[in-house]
């Protein structure tokens, strides 16, 4: 396959192994062969003595990774072919292989960078934004539920702020990505290509570390760290009350949130409230992408997923018909179902293998 269509673009420039996302139409959407090419050249890298960091960013304008290819997942579920859950276990193991990686592992989030993008950027040691990055977990706007070691990121965020994002899907940018610990650096977007080239020369660590510093610029200013109704309101026991508080506030942008989960799907909202409340309980991201792993299989069997891809990406007509349509319908069972073993058993994060070939 000529270089330009290969949907991983993997070569070493120096000392920096790069993996570039090569799907530019589709912002970069992850499939099952990318997130198998991905794990292959890490694992290749990782003992290779002449590669001393890894870097991975976006063909195209547009941005590092816009998710999952939620196409492919939504065929999957309709055919029950356990197509879905084969992508999901590989995806999970390449997040958790990324955050253990011994090696300096840059992401420059350019542009948009959601769902499974959040999956193969903001695990690494070394996680850049720049005044185009879009970062987010939309999953409830598809009838699906944060994954891709999303929940662990989010649980650990100050405050309340991750349980806004994970429950209305909305995206931050790079002064909020930075606030909420899901980047480290900020450098303006023109600044990217030297920032690669400088890293190809780099030794180790403290030379990443080093170029990283030489090329960052004055990040915006967070949006969210002012909003104190987020805290007041995020932190009741339920969703439903969840809702109330937000429509009693007083505050606009509280009411407006209101409306944008209740558009939601009722059961992903309720299952991500619950997903994030017990991943604070949880020790590590492996345990986390663990329990995601149950959720994202329960899911499958849920009409949501489906209709919610329809409605978003297949037909476009933004009208998705949730069932049950409120969250008073979704009852504790209903979301109790969804941390119930997956039923090819759990993934076996607990030892080393992971960072290996698949």
């Amino acid at each position: 396959m000529p270089a330009h269509e290969e949907k991983v673009l993997a070569r070493v420039e120096g000392r920096l192994g790069r993996l570039t996302l090569n799907r530019p139409r589709a912002i970069n959407a992850l499939d099952h062969a990318m997130v198998t090419a991905l794990r292959t050249a890490l694992a290749a890298w990782e003992h290779d003595d002449s590669v001393a960091a890894v870097l991975i960013d976006g063909a195209g304008e547009r941005g590092l990774c816009a998710g999952g290819d939620i196409r492919a997942i939504s065929a999957s579920a309709r055919a029950r072919d356990g197509a879905a859950a084969a992508f999901w276990r590989d995806e999970y193991l390449l997040n958790a292989c990324i955050a253990r990686y011994p090696k300096p592992y840059v992401a420059f989030m350019d542009g948009v960078v959601m769902g499974g993008g959040v999956g193969v950027s903001a695990h690494g040691s070394v996680r850049v934004v720049t005044e185009r990055s879009a970062v987010g977990m939309p999953e409830t706007t598809i009838g699906f539920v944060p994954d891709v070691g999303g929940t662990y990121l989010l649980s650990r965020a100050p405050g309340e702020a991750g349980t806004h994002l994970a429950l209305t899907g909305a995206s931050v940018g790079a002064g909020d990505a930075l606030a909420l610990g899901l980047a480290d650096h900020y450098v303006p977007a023109d600044r990217l290509a030297d920032l690669a080239a400088a890293l190809a020369g780099a030794a180790g660590a403290v030379d990443v570390a080093a170029a990283v510093d030489r090329f960052a610029g004055e990040a915006p200013a967070p949006v969210l760290a002012g909003a104190d109704w987020i805290d007041a309101c995020y932190s009741a026991a339920t969703a439903e009350e969840v809702v109330e508080r937000l429509r009693g506030h007083g505050d606009p942008a509280a009411a407006t949130t209101a409306a944008a989960v209740l558009a939601k799907s009722p059961t992903s909202v309720k299952v991500a409230l619950e997903a994030l409340r017990r991943a604070r309980g949880l020790p590590d991201l492996a345990a986390v992408l663990e329990q995601e792993y149950r959720v994202s299989c329960a899911a499958l069997d849920s009409a949501d997923l489906v209709e919610g891809i329809r409605a978003r990406v297949i037909d476009k007509d933004r009208s998705p018909k949730w069932v049950p349509d409120t969250l008073a319908g979704v009852s504790d069972g209903d979301v109790a179902r969804h941390f119930l073993p997956a039923p090819d058993g759990p993934l076996g994060l607990a030892g080393p293998a992971v960072s290996g070939a698949p």
